[in-house]
């Protein structure tokens, strides 16, 4: 599993694992609710995360600058 958090991984079941994961977290919602949705919603709002997250690493980076 630790292969697929860093993306070595091409154990397809252990990816979409991931993925089920990572939205039900971020978006704060049951993972049945993923597994429900259609595959294109899933990869939008994933690219979406991806993005949201980003933003914040910058975010903080810039702050931690500042403070040093």
């Amino acid at each position: 599993m630790r292969d697929t958090v860093r993306g070595r991984s091409k154990d397809l079941h252990a990816v979409s694992l991931l993925i089920v994961y990572t939205l039900s977290k971020g978006l704060g919602i049951s993972p049945l609710e993923i597994l429900q949705m259609p595959q294109s919603m899933v990869m939008d709002l994933l690219y979406m995360h991806r993005a949201v997250e980003e933003l914040k690493a910058e975010e903080i980076k810039k702050i931690s600058k500042k403070v040093k």
